[in-house]
């Protein structure tokens, strides 16, 4: 018996992840010598290729031996680029121009005097491209209810808040609404990225189709919007988190007719291709 395989009507690649992608091809092709400052995008895949062409990835700027640095589409505080400038590397920059708005009207929030709050997770490179220049006192990272209600909000004057742009906005709901309800004064920011939202909607969409049985979310292990969508589809039909084929095991598809697909913003098309050719050639036993 063969799979039907349904595909969530938006996944993938979305445009900040694309361009990053081509410029360092672009830049590995013309002869550029380069690093990667952590992975160019959250795909085990795409780092393993970048690898290939000579681009390797390092955690820290003082890693570097190459002419060049690479910056990712997930951005970088400021004082990178300064820091990089005054090694004599040549920045190659990825960061998603959506990224780059938040860090301006970031910016523009603090001279307003209003007090930063970042919804989202404190290690992942985004959220520190945001923060790692600040002063402590001047904003906070927050990730759950428990986190917001130990802080007294009530004592800033006023309180912007920004999102992670990865994320599932209705997740963090109720930790957003206790700021707002301690600080009146509290404004957010639209800052999740609206292919992060696209793809949200259409794998909620995809999950609630009353043929798919079982979804595949396919993406990296250190993607944030990937495990997202897995979240958000786990919670209305059983969900899979897989980087590829490989990944699948056959007893997930006993006795299943259909399956659904969607993936990260960070997910290559080829790899995508690669899981739906994989389902379409599987037969279950009759």
């Amino acid at each position: 018996m063969q799979i039907r395989v349904k595909l969530a009507e938006k996944y993938g690649f979305c445009s900040g992840v694309r361009i990053a992608d081509i410029k360092v091809r672009r830049f590995a092709i013309d002869g550029g010598i380069g690093a990667i400052l952590g992975q160019v995008v959250h795909n085990e895949r795409v780092v393993s290729e970048m690898e290939s062409m000579g681009m390797r990835t390092v955690e820290t700027i003082d890693e570097v031996t190459e002419p060049a640095i690479v910056f990712s589409a997930h951005g970088v505080p400021p004082s990178f680029h300064d820091h990089a400038h005054k090694r004599g590397l040549e920045v190659l920059d990825t960061t998603c121009t959506f990224v780059y708005d938040i860090h301006r009207e970031a910016g523009a929030a603090l001279e307003d005097g209003c007090h930063l709050v970042f919804i989202g997770e404190s290690g992942h490179r985004e959220v520190v491209g945001y923060t790692h220049d600040l002063d402590p006192e001047d904003y906070h990272v927050v990730s759950s209810l428990n986190d917001a209600q130990a802080v007294d909000w009530s004592v800033y004057s006023k309180i912007r808040l920004f999102y992670q742009t990865t994320l599932n906005a209705e997740h963090y709901e109720e930790t957003v609404r206790h700021i707002e309800k301690v600080n009146s004064r509290t404004i957010r920011a639209d800052t999740i990225c609206y292919a992060t939202k696209e793809n949200q909607t259409a794998a909620e969409k995809l999950a609630a189709d009353p043929e798919v049985e079982l979804i595949f979310v396919i993406g990296g292990t250190k993607s944030a919007n990937t495990h997202h969508l897995w979240e958000i589809t786990s919670k209305i039909k059983p969900s899979k988190l897989i980087q590829g084929p490989d990944d699948i095991d056959s007893v997930w598809l006993q006795k299943l007719t259909c399956v659904g697909i969607t993936a990260g913003a960070s997910t290559p098309d080829s790899l995508i291709e690669e899981v739906v050719s994989f389902l379409e050639q599987y037969k279950n036993p009759e």
